[in-house]
């Protein structure tokens, strides 16, 4: 991360009502569905935020392009954006970029998804591949914009981000409201923690005792063990999972300073439930979910939360998913009980 973000305000509820703003003519507002099969499955009302129709498969072009606009507004960007990214931030910055006319350099890994690979140069950016294992993505975009005065646009730990992905949270407040339904909890996937901060700002706002919670894979859990050491602790070295958009190391300075302020707790999901979410989400839901913006709902339906006699907001993030692992995870999560 860029020392100078250190010295970055931490965005506030009033910065996420800004980004609604200034994303409201390009971004969807996706809709807060409910499905009495999944209530009556979890014995409580459930209210499901599919960000998978969103511009580009998922949240992450609400915070690209509410940083991008932002970037422009202040007379910067003119040498283009630089981004890092295994997939959907990847394609939310090409898109975002695409629209404002700057162009894009994006740093990918070389196992990224062939789908998300796929649409990011269809939105016309330039990608450089790297090897996860062996190279700094990070060092790599730094140099690519320091070559082309272009603009970082980082995938989670920015003001801008944060308050962009966090109009998800927004929408979700102001639509339950709208229905005359006050939320006990919210679920939402978290890697770099992005998304849950930002939300978690004006879900607090609309219901101050909300409790929210991070959904992760179980070997990329450093949010949930950060929170309870209280402080930012690293994954593994050498862990793995089939959620391929939550694989961050650690999480964000920004984000974490928010998050172990605002949220209850973390919830860790096996690759295993997320395979049977996506399953639930297919047969049942009628939904295409990709692994890693189905970890909430796998905490939902694995038991890991409680949802009984409560009324649960809950983010499936994206959709971007090779149709090859798509069928598979449905071939190993087998059978799913029939819904009552």
């Amino acid at each position: 991360m860029n020392l100078s973000q250190n010295f970055n305000p931490l965005p506030t509820a009033l910065d996420v009502e800004a980004a609604a703003r200034r994303i409201a003519d390009r971004a969807v507002e996706t809709p807060l569905l409910e499905w009495p099969a999944l209530n009556e499955w979890v014995g409580g009302r459930v209210l499901v935020k599919p960000e998978l129709l969103q511009r580009t498969g998922s949240f992450k072009f609400r915070g690209a392009y509410n940083k991008i606009k932002h970037l422009t507004e202040d007379g910067g960007g003119k040498g283009g954006v630089v981004a890092y990214s295994s997939g959907n931030h990847a394609q939310g910055v090409a898109a975002a970029a695409q629209l404002l006319g700057l162009p894009a350099v994006i740093v990918m890994p070389a196992d990224a998804p062939t789908i998300k690979l796929a649409n990011t140069k269809g939105y016309g950016a330039e990608i450089v591949l790297y090897d996860r294992l062996k190279e700094n993505r990070e060092a790599m975009a730094e140099e690519i914009a320091r070559q082309r005065k272009a603009a970082i646009v980082p995938p989670f730990d920015d003001p801008d981000i944060i308050a962009g992905q966090g109009t998800a949270g927004l929408e979700m407040a102001r639509q339950a409201k709208a229905r005359g339904i006050d939320l006990d909890a919210a679920l939402l996937p978290c890697g770099g923690g992005g998304l849950i901060s930002g939300s978690t700002l004006a879900l607090r706002a609309a219901w101050p005792e909300l409790s929210v919670y991070a959904c992760e894979p179980a070997t990329f859990d450093d949010t949930r063990r950060s929170l309870l050491a209280h402080s930012r602790l690293a994954v593994e070295p050498g862990a793995k999972s089939i959620c391929d958009g939550l694989l961050s190391p650690m999480p964000g300075q920004l984000t974490f300073a928010l998050n172990e302020r605002l949220l209850a707790g973390g919830i860790a999901v096996s690759d295993g439930a997320v395979r049977a979410a996506m399953a639930f989400a297919f047969r049942v839901m009628k939904l295409v979910v990709e692994p890693s913006g189905a970890v909430a709902l796998a905490a939902l339906l694995s038991g890991q939360f409680d949802a009984r006699g409560r009324s649960v907001g809950l983010v499936c993030s994206g959709g971007n998913v090779d149709p090859e692992l798509f069928a598979r995870c449905l071939e190993q999560a087998g059978e799913i009980s029939p819904a009552k």
